[in-house]
């Protein structure tokens, strides 16, 4: 496991974030701002492992991404 970066909630992703991790990402804050949520003191942080992101969001949803590119979105328990 790699460390890596965090960023607030609805802010840019880091530039190595690309592609489907992205999207994903996006997908989860525009369901969270349709919810009404206040999420501005929310932070993402993003880790990698065996190369690849794993986003957690502070409430603790997972954005990952296998190796085939497939984007999973884990709600938290």
């Amino acid at each position: 496991m790699q460390l890596g970066t965090r960023w607030t909630f609805g802010t840019p992703t880091p530039a190595r974030l690309t592609g489907p991790i992205v999207d994903g990402i996006a997908s989860v804050e525009a369901q969270i701002r349709q919810l009404k949520v206040d999420a501005s003191s929310w932070r993402w942080t993003v880790t990698w492992l065996e190369g690849r992101p794993v986003c957690e969001l502070d409430d603790g949803t997972l954005v990952t991404i296998d190796a085939n590119g497939v984007v999973t979105v884990t709600d938290p328990a």
